[in-house]
């Protein structure tokens, strides 16, 4: 290779690690381009679970307990609900063992956004650094705005995850505020009727946390194409 062409191209082990870097976090990001797809689907599932339940108590006439513990509770059951999410108020029961299934597996959420968040910024943090010594090489000068934009969309999902996780915890503070046993429910709804707000206040928070997930998911597929061009540059300066 003649001295000046070598002087454009970056050495052979800096592109074996490019390479490298460009294979493996392309491959995760496919991951993280469909993931948070799903979470947001289950969010809203669980979104719509709460406001079926806010729905119902706001209109129905509080009864009294039928006696049998085992009885489903036909106030506060929202129809067609019980069907859909297991969730079943009964007469001798306390919170309905679904409705606490889904608090957790929204804290688990919260906490694997705000894990996930915090990696990534980090990760990004490093990979910022490390992109801008590569414009010392003019063979990599047309992508370098490829790269950095890499960055910059897993650097904002980075972002968003993090904001996920707030929302995800606020919705659960405000779930906490209610008592979902039969015997407070039906004392809340003959006064003041506070359980559906929260409820719907919570079913609010877990819809933009869903938005914002699909936003992620959005900003890690537009990498895409940006690896791609990035990988078959790399491969035919390894190879020529």
């Amino acid at each position: 290779m003649p001295e000046d062409e070598a002087l454009t191209i970056p050495p052979e082990p800096l592109l074996q690690v490019i390479a490298n870097l460009a294979r493996f976090h392309r491959e995760h990001e496919q991951f993280y381009s469909q993931a948070p797809l799903r979470q947001a689907d289950e969010l809203q599932s669980r979104s719509r679970a709460l406001k079926s339940l806010a729905g119902r108590w706001s209109v129905t006439d509080v009864g009294e307990s039928a006696g049998n513990p085992f009885a489903g509770a036909e106030d506060l059951n929202a129809p067609g609900l019980v069907a859909e999410s297991g969730i079943l108020f009964m007469e001798g029961e306390d919170e309905p063992v679904e409705l606490q299934r889904l608090k957790r597996d929204v804290r688990e959420l919260a906490e694997d956004s705000d894990q996930t968040g915090i990696w990534l910024a980090h990760a990004m943090e490093q990979a910022w650094e490390a992109v801008g010594p590569l414009a010392a090489y003019p063979a990599l000068a047309d992508l370098l705005g490829e790269r950095h934009r890499i960055i910059a969309n897993d650097w904002q999902s980075a972002g968003l995850l993090a904001l996920v996780a707030r929302l995800l915890r606020r919705s659960l503070d405000l779930l906490d505020r209610v008592a979902f046993s039969p015997a407070a429910l039906r004392s809340d709804l003959r006064s003041e009727r506070n359980a559906p707000a929260y409820l719907y206040s919570a079913s609010e928070l877990l819809d933009r946390a869903a938005d914002l997930l699909a936003e992620s998911a959005t900003l890690v597929r537009d990498n895409e194409r940006r690896w791609r061009v990035f990988g078959t540059r790399i491969h035919r300066l390894r190879s020529g």
